[in-house]
């Protein structure tokens, strides 16, 4: 039988897609991503699930809108009820393994690790490198893991509360605590280590498990804030920064603001500022790039390449001033949702060298996997990629995609506490819906904003048709029917496929 591929699932952490050159962005940012794509399927039209990085996660590990998954909040966590993608494919025979560099998918206690055999965390306080090929460790190294072992679920009780008390957030935010988390507590992790290790695994392990299939997750934070990228990416992108003291102090500032990079502005950053904000960020996607070159090289000559599928794609992008806002928490705007998702398919069922157009949602990237695996159920693999990519009328979703903005609670309760004339505003409390249909988009804000974009005429999404296309509206608003707890829920539970569930019975993922 025909061995199952290795899966590579490669999550960019707030990687604007407008930004990469293999996307048409002018300055070359990501020469070594775009060699990848070349060779690739790129989809211009993903949308995520979700604005920011928790609930735009658990859809893509489980193939559910957020509604439905209800893990929407850092102290939320996912149902056991709901199996995730590594439990699946773990199920299905694959070793699971995970090098995350994001807090929030790898330390907060939230369901997002179930089902690896091995996760890595390089954010925190405390990290710890798992046994990369399944070579049992000798007499010391069981003592050292056992020691290890206790010690990180301590500090792990200890990073969890931060995510469940506001108190202790705001607390995070004080000016003694910001340079300790983005130092000692390791906060964007470490990209070079983490697709090192990840590349390791990948070649390694087949030489002690030649037959059993590898599940890889990585999450890289390069270009999340703050910005500290390579000295050569900063000659190539922000050299004004490396020669002007008063961009410098700036940049120390604006790096040292984390209340700063949440809160919607009360005002437009000026255009100076502005450029060195663009440019810095510029400068930390070719850094990752550089990262990622060396992690495809490795892939490539070991021959590993040609047997894994490989799926890139962002959680989330990030507002860079535009609109009055930084960050990625209170706007469904394309400059957070539409977000880069390439994948190279060994098997040929996403053609090489494609580009697709036909909006997709990146909650979908769970079936895709588990349909290029061979373990999808006959629901599931409707729902691939792989078979819309090739025929766009075959599409379940019909062409709509929908994304949900829940505003994280804690950070909603400082915003109120500090600035309450912005939230009142900026409506920082409401949640948000999007969905996008036939080249439009309609968000709506609570009750009381509806906005409807042309997106081809219109890409920055600056001129409002709501009022003058009502009848669009009413059609468009129909679809958020979709987004009720349960409704799309039917496209995963595994009930209806008894070997499935019995095999997912067996190793505790259900009851």
């Amino acid at each position: 039988m025909k061995r199952q591929p290795d899966i590579v699932f490669l999550v960019l952490d707030t990687q604007r897609l407008d930004r990469l050159s293999c996307y048409g962005y002018p300055l070359e940012t990501s020469p070594h991503l775009d060699a990848f794509a070349a060779d690739a399927t790129r989809f211009t039209n993903g949308f995520s699930a979700a604005q920011w990085t928790i609930p735009s996660h658990s859809s893509m590990f489980t193939g559910l809108y957020p509604t439905a998954h209800t893990t929407v909040q850092s102290s939320s966590r996912l149902p056991d009820s709901i199996p995730t993608l590594a439990e699946r494919l773990r199920a299905g025979g694959y070793h699971t393994a995970a090098f995350c560099n994001n807090p929030l998918v790898g330390v907060v206690n939230n369901g997002l690790r179930r089902g690896f055999d091995s996760f890595l965390n390089y954010a925190g306080l405390l990290t710890s490198r798992p046994n990369q090929a399944g070579i049992k460790p000798g007499v010391i190294g069981r003592y050292r893991q056992f020691f290890k072992r206790n010690l990180a679920n301590l500090v792990q009780q200890l990073q969890d509360s931060f995510a469940h008390s506001d108190l202790l957030l705001r607390f995070a935010f004080t000016p003694l605590m910001v340079p300790l988390w983005q130092t000692a507590l390791s906060f964007k992790g470490n990209t070079s280590k983490s697709l090192n290790d990840a590349a390791k695994l990948l070649i390694e392990r087949r030489r002690v498990a030649a037959d059993q299939p590898i599940f890889t997750f990585i999450n890289l934070m390069g270009v999340h804030l703050p910005y500290h990228p390579s000295r050569a990416a900063m000659q190539r992108f922000a050299p004004e920064v490396l020669h002007d003291k008063s961009r410098l102090r700036y940049l120390h500032r604006f790096n040292g603001d984390i209340y700063g990079w949440l809160a919607p502005l009360a005002g437009e950053i000026d255009a100076e500022h502005k450029a060195l904000i663009d440019s810095m960020y510029n400068a930390e996607i070719a850094t990752q790039d550089e990262h990622l070159g060396r992690f495809f090289t490795s892939l490539r000559e070991s021959g590993a390449l040609d047997q894994t599928l490989v799926v890139v794609v962002a959680d989330h992008g990030d507002h860079l001033g535009e609109k009055k806002l930084l960050g990625h928490l209170f706007s469904l705007y394309n400059e957070l949702i539409n977000v880069p998702l390439i994948i190279r398919d060994p098997a040929g069922e996403l053609p090489h060298a494609t580009t697709v157009a036909h909006p997709v949602s990146t909650r979908r990237l769970f079936q895709t996997v588990l349909s290029s695996a061979g373990i999808a159920t006959p629901d599931e693999h409707r729902y691939s990629l792989a078979a819309t990519a090739s025929n766009p009328a075959s599409d379940p979703d019909q062409g709509v995609v929908l994304s949900e903005g829940i505003p994280p609670t804690n950070v909603v309760s400082m915003i109120q506490r500090r600035q309450p004339h912005i939230a009142r505003e900026r409506h920082c409390e409401l949640p948000r819906r999007a969905v996008v249909q036939d080249g439009y988009k309609l968000i709506q804000t609570g009750t009381l904003l509806t906005e409807l974009y042309h997106l081809k005429d219109d890409p920055r999404e600056q001129h409002n048709l709501a009022v003058a296309q009502p009848r669009r509206v009413q059609q468009m608003q129909q679809h958020f029917r979709m987004l009720q707890p349960g409704e799309v829920a039917a496209q995963i539970v595994p009930e209806h496929d008894p070997v499935l569930a019995r095999r997912l019975r067996d190793l505790g993922y259900i009851e």
